[in-house]
């Protein structure tokens, strides 16, 4: 595709980080290879030169294998086209790539704001690492008066929208009008959008943070983060610290993770419309008494939603009617969902969520009530449907 500056972002996925056609024989095959190196030649001292100056300016540069080659370059220009960015910064996980923004954007001394829904692993961050290093966080909820809290050594404003395990949707244009007069970063982490369905660098946002391992690989057999900016001194900043903190990303990781993206538009759609059915199900269940999903009417985020997003997918959170052991015998009764922590691939997962972790969101108002995130697969919806039927009839006996 010769041209691809004013094409969709559908088309630019299919498009992107194709191999190029071999200049003596006019050939190449459709996906870019999986392009493995540790070491990095170069055809004289000049040229090594020329990489290391454009490295030190922020630029990808290659100059050792850790950074990787082709393939890790045509993916991190995949996550710009989708995030609306200029730069992206590969690492092992997601959490490796929240470690990597917060390393990047603070010092010890420095204090950051952190919504209270964000992923949960980003406390144990603060408490293993941060604090250790002299970098406080205050966690912040629904209704707290950021004005009261910013103090003059904050630098960050950090959230995750919509929040981690109950879906809340932040505003997230007055978060960036807030930030900016304040004059700190703003990052997010985006795993839920992906890019695709929510674009926090067009929202203000000016760091954006992605696990790959979710709907961008999509089949549950890559650990992949991304952090990506529209900002060329943070992008410096990210370079570094990405550098010296010694990340890699399996060229093999990378391969499968652009593989993936290429079905990103159509498996999301679908997880979105089997989710938003599931929901409609859920909401008439006696068994129910609120589902958690930005894209129903009913959710207090939807108006959010619908200004800021294009689409949902395939993430909800069920309070249950059911005591706590009932709500075990549910979770154990379900036979098309899978017990596991992680989302976003083909299969449609189940988790009971701890009553600490609700604790921590201010949005949470339920009490000690059960809590079960559901992820929606890309089985049939009656199926699915049908599957929760018996699970909750079983848990209603029991």
């Amino acid at each position: 595709m010769s041209d691809t500056s004013s094409a969709h972002i559908d088309t630019l996925l299919q498009h992107l980080g194709t191999a190029p056609f071999d200049p003596q024989t006019g050939t190449a095959p459709v996906n870019l290879p999986s392009m493995r190196a540790s070491t990095v030649r170069f055809k004289n001292l000049d040229m090594l030169e020329r990489a290391q100056s454009r490295k030190g300016s922020g630029d990808r540069a290659l100059t050792y294998g850790r950074i990787g080659m082709d393939t890790h370059a045509a993916l991190e220009d995949v996550f710009c086209q989708l995030e609306g960015g200029t730069h992206c910064y590969l690492a092992p996980s997601g959490l490796a790539g929240v470690t990597l923004a917060f390393m990047s954007l603070l010092s010890a001394g420095d204090h950051a704001l952190v919504a209270d829904c964000v992923y949960g692993p980003v406390r144990e961050l603060d408490a293993a690492v941060l604090s250790r290093m002299g970098i406080e966080l205050t966690y912040y909820g629904a209704g707290d008066d950021l004005e009261k809290l910013v103090r003059p050594n904050t630098k960050l404003l950090y959230v995750e929208a919509p929040g981690s395990l109950l879906f809340e949707m932040l505003d997230l244009p007055a978060l960036a009008e807030f930030a900016q007069r304040h004059k700190l970063i703003l990052g997010t982490d985006n795993t839920w959008g992906s890019g695709y369905i929510y674009r926090p660098l067009t929202l203000g946002a000016q760091v954006s943070v992605i696990a790959g391992t979710k709907y961008i690989g999509g089949h549950s057999d890559l650990m992949l983060g991304a952090v990506v900016t529209n900002d060329a001194e943070i992008a410096k900043r990210l370079n570094r610290t990405q550098y010296a903190m010694g990340y890699s990303v399996s060229a093999d990781d990378a391969w499968l993770a652009l593989r993936g993206v290429r079905t990103l538009p159509v498996r999301m759609n679908q997880h979105a419309r089997h989710a938003l059915e599931v929901s409609e199900f859920l909401q008439g269940r006696p068994e129910v008494a609120r589902v958690f999903h930005p894209a129903l009417p009913s959710d207090p985020g939807h108006a959010l939603w619908k200004r800021d997003c294009s689409g949902s997918n395939g993430m909800l959170a069920v309070q249950l009617n059911l005591s706590p052991q009932a709500a075990r015998t549910f979770v154990d009764a379900l036979t098309l969902f899978g017990i596991g922590f992680s989302w976003g691939g083909f299969e449609s997962l189940v988790q009971l969520v701890s009553p600490k972790d609700l604790a921590r969101h201010a949005y949470w108002q339920g009490g000690d009530a059960p809590v079960v995130r559901l992820h929606i697969g890309l089985e049939s919806p009656a199926d699915v449907i049908a599957d929760l039927t018996q699970a909750l009839e079983r848990a209603a006996a029991a």
